[in-house]
This record gives structure tokens, C-alpha cells and sequence, in this order.
């Protein structure tokens, strides 16, 4: 189903403006690691890494990082009630909340996305969340199931358009045929896979694209070319989309972010280029310190290139929003 030409549910357009700044940007913040971050911060014994650690992580970081932020996208499990109900989430940040559980299913060649278990986005909506974020792995190559990750997005799509909340889906490629990543293989084939991602899934009932940088940095150098393929993906995406940060060095996410947001990007969710040297010390002060000071900064930096070269999403949707005069009188009664 592609999208259809109806004007955005209130409710999404609302949501939009809140996880966005003043200027229509998307300048997030995600912190809605689990697996990962057991792992990144205990690689002796993940497991080690039990709930009520997690939790504490997670409030320092959002407490911190937060007020720099124009949303935070946090986890079901760890962060997002926490957050809410300590306090360290203010109000007028937005918040992203993840649909999905951590990981894939099926195999390495062809990942499934599964939902988090008993949860939902109707509980996403009634905790008073701005959106929904997805993640699928995709790969275009793999038709079938790519077919299924196709239904999967658009059923959670049908369920943001009933409560009326903005869907934001993250694509994330991965090796096929025997290719490793990182490889020169891999990185030569990472454009087509990027844009033919964003093609394919950014013309489904989503309201916002969250898409890797389509270029590896280790490999390719060039800018032009950089630049050429995001503006493939906005030629391609009939949505604004926002770049992630991919775990790369801070420096070359900041690069990665004005290249995007020149070719057409309304912004970035950024998360372990911010952070991930934090996870480096167990000393509770000196990880405040870090992120308190490098992580707050890097964030107004990013922020800045931002604004500066970022296409505001309304610009984007505008044939999509209703002016005042578009809605009529007794609107509400069939809302």
C-alpha cells in the first residue's frame, strides 16, 4: 500500500512537532539499546548486566543528555516508564519509544523483525509517547522476506493511523551471500542496498525514515558521491528521513550529518557516536562528567549543522498538512 494523498492525522502532525525542534528538525537522541549495551558495558558477562543496572544507565544518560535532545528514543524494557516516572525526561522532549525486540529472528542472511512481547502501540500511545519507532533489517536481494518485513511495517503502520501517532521505521542492511560487513565487498554494494531500502519502504504508510548513511567511511571518500546518494534517498522517500549514527566515531558522524541533511535529510537520531566512550569507565562521577560535557557538546554541535542544512519535515509533508481553514467546523465528532 503506498501513501495515499489524505491529509496527517492531528494527532501525527502533533507528535511530529514535538519530537522535532522549534525549526521542524529531527536532533534526537537514542538511548533504546539493550543487547547491545549489556554487551558494550560488560563484555566479560553481559548478563552481568541485570535490570536494575540497565535502568540506572539509562536515567543518567537521558537525565544528561535529554535537554540537548529535541526527542529521546527509548526501550520498553529499560528505559521509557523509568524515565517518565523519575523525572529526568523533560517535557518538552520529545519521546520515541521501540516497538520491537531486540535482535532478529530466522537467520543472518534473512532477519526477521518480531515485536517486543506483551507490548504494543496502543501502549506506546497511552504512556503519553510523541511516536513509534520500528526497526526492520532489510535487504532488497531477499525478496520473500523482505515481502514480510514489507507486512509487518505496514501493520504497524494501520496501528499508528488508528491511534493516530507518527511512525518513525529505522532500515538497517546487512551481508548476504556469504559477504561480511565490514568488508570492501560490502561497502561497494552499501549505496544501492541504502537507497533500494528507502525506495521500498519509505513509499509505505510511514511518516518518517530513519536510514544509515549510505556510504561506508573506511571506503569511500568522496563527498560528491556522498551526497549524490542522499540525495538519492530524498529523491527516492516521499517522507522526511533522518540519518543514524551506526556506531561510527563521533568526528565522522558530525561529517556524515551535514553531508545528509545538504542532500535533502530533515536531521539524525544519534546513539553510540555521542556516547559510546562512556561505556569505557564503571565510575558512576566520571560518567557523568563525560556525558555532562563531551556528549552534551557534541550534541549542540550536531544540532547546529543541523538547523543550519536540515530540510524542516513540514516542508517535506506539506501537501499533507491541513491548513486551519481546511478543517471544518465539527471536526471533532467523528474524530
Amino acid at each position: 500500500m503506498a501513501h495515499s494523498l489524505t491529509h496527517l492525522g492531528i494527532g501525527k502532525i502533533r507528535g511530529l512537532d514535538q519530537i522535532a525542534t522549534p525549526e521542524g528538525v529531527f536532533t534526537m537522541c537514542a538511548a533504546d539499546h539493550r543487547g547491545s549495551l549489556q554487551k558494550m558495558l560488560s563484555p566479560a558477562n553481559p548478563d552481568a548486566m541485570g535490570y536494575e543496572q540497565m535502568v540506572e544507565f539509562k536515567l543518567l544518560m537521558v537525565e544528561t543528555m535529554a535537554p540537548h535532545a529535541s526527542a529521546v528514543l527509548l526501550d520498553p524494557i529499560y528505559g521509557a516508564a523509568q524515565c517518565i516516572a523519575e523525572g529526568v525526561l523533560p517535557g518538552s522532549t520529545g519521546l520515541l519509544v521501540s516497538l520491537e525486540a531486540t535482535g532478529y529472528t530466522d537467520s543472518a542472511e534473512r532477519r526477521r523483525t518480531e515485536i517486543e512481547p506483551g507490548w504494543g502501540v496502543d501502549q506506546i500511545k497511552r504512556m503519553g509517547a510523541s511516536a513509534v519507532k520500528l526497526l526492520i533489517y532489510y535487504h532488497p536481494d531477499v525478496q520473500d522476506v523482505s515481502a514480510a518485513q514489507r507486512e509487518l511495517v505496514e501493520r504497524v503502520s494501520a496501528e499508528c493511523a488508528a491511534e493516530d501517532i507518527p511512525l518513525l521505521v529505522e532500515t538497517v542492511s546487512y551481508p548476504v551471500g556469504g559477504q561480511k560487513r565490514p568488508s570492501p565487498e560490502f561497502a561497494a554494494d552499501l549505496p544501492r542496498l541504502v537507497v533500494g531500502t528507502a525506495r521500498e519502504v519509505s513509499t509505505l504508510s510511514i511518516d518518517v525514515l530513519k536510514a544509515e548513511f549510505p556510504a561506508d567511511a573506511d571506503y569511500e571518500k568522496d563527498e560528491g558521491r556522498m551526497l549524490e546518494y542522499c540525495r538519492q534517498i530524498t529523491e527516492a522517500s516521499p517522507v522526511p528521513w533522518v540519518v543514524l549514527s551506526g556506531g561510527v566515531d563521533y568526528r565522522c558522524f558530525l561529517r556524515q550529518v551535514e553531508i545528509a541533511c545538504r542532500g535533502g535529510a530533515s536531521g539524525y537520531l544519534a546513539g553510540r557516536a555521542v556516547w559510546q566512550e562512556v561505556v569505557k569507565t564503571q565510575d558512576q562521577t566520571e560518567r557523568r562528567r563525560f556525558l555532562e560535557t563531551t556528549a552534551a557538546d557534541r550534541l549542540k554541535e550536531l544540532a547546529e549543522v543541523a538547523t543550519r542544512f536540515g530540510v524542516p519535515w513540514r516542508q517535506r509533508l506539506a501537501s499533507r498538512i491541513p491548513s486551519a481553514t481546511q478543517i471544518p467546523e465539527g471536526w471533532h465528532v467523528g474524530y
